[in-house]
């Protein structure tokens, strides 16, 4: 018997690519724009994993030449230091994409600080106005993990029309974003849960399955239709017997791969395209201040 392997979703190439078309497109419009675009990452208190995750961000925006505002604060930074700040960078004209690092210290409510955000400045895609406009089927800033994951898909020339698409997780983040953009794409759409009965039966339909609970390995080969796209957005760090840490997805890669047509690696799938949305999002911010 022949084995397979399923190709490859490579998160990290297309990232790269992207990266280089907006770098051209900056390079363009500055000289008729007077400015770079800038994005503003607000981070509260020392969270390293949070610190790894914004380094990583104002890394991209140097290499595409976005300017970035961030700025760190001490972990007991007030609900209302933080919203002037948010506030002042609304006004500020060379801010186009603003976000705020999650998680926040307990004290803090990141819905607050969200809807403080003006929208056209939302660059993580998940103020109400923008979610309302995706609900809608109209044009605004997309939340963008699931972005990725659909740049990521019409990369390889994924059909979605008429096909089952299972999303696992209804988080606002991914999940119910996510559900939202594959119906737009023309897919038939289930969402499941923790609370799901009989989650294989509903996995084993799908020909889409994008996982996105943060639960390591859930999804099990025997859970996989033959022949279907599986997209990883979990990025859990599991610690081995020997103390060895490592990044693990929501899907057992290895088995999975051996019954899937495409699956997507974790690092180096959805994560690396959930970056490069952010800085996609900054500078289509940035051009339609200036209708270019």
């Amino acid at each position: 018997m022949e084995t397979h392997t399923a190709k490859i979703l490579d998160g990290k190439a297309l990232a790269q690519k992207i990266q280089t078309e907006l770098a051209a497109t900056i390079t363009e419009s500055q000289p008729k724009i007077g400015r770079v675009p800038g994005l503003a990452v607000l981070m509260v208190g020392d969270n390293p994993a949070s610190a790894a995750y914004v380094k990583n961000k104002e890394k991209a925006c140097a290499k595409v030449g976005i300017a970035s505002f961030g700025k760190h604060f001490p972990t007991q930074t007030s609900q209302t230091e933080l919203e002037a700040v948010i506030a002042q960078l609304n006004e500020d004209e060379r801010v186009d994409g603003i976000l705020v690092q999650l998680p926040l210290p307990n004290h803090l409510d990141a819905v607050g600080l969200l809807h403080t955000i003006a929208p056209d400045k939302d660059a993580d895609g998940l103020h109400p106005v923008n979610l309302g406009r995706l609900v809608r089927g109209e044009t605004g800033l997309r939340s963008c993990t699931p972005a990725g994951v659909m740049r990521l898909l019409q990369e390889y020339k994924i059909s979605l029309a008429g096909k089952q698409a299972v999303v696992l997780g209804r988080s606002i983040l991914v999940g119910k974003p996510m559900a939202l953009m594959l119906l737009e794409a023309d897919a038939t759409v289930t969402i499941a849960h923790s609370r799901s009965q009989d989650l294989k039966t509903i996995t084993q339909n799908a020909d889409i399955l994008i996982a996105a609970v943060g639960i390591p390995g859930l999804i099990t080969a025997d859970m996989v239709k033959p022949g279907a796209v599986v997209v990883d957005v979990g990025i859990n760090r599991v610690t081995d017997s020997s103390g060895k840490n490592s990044l693990v997805g929501d899907v057992q890669f290895a088995a999975t791969a051996d019954v899937a047509e495409y699956i997507t690696p974790v690092p180096g799938g959805i994560g690396p395209m959930t970056v490069a949305m952010l800085l996609q999002n900054t500078v289509s911010s940035y051009l339609q201040v200036h209708n270019l």
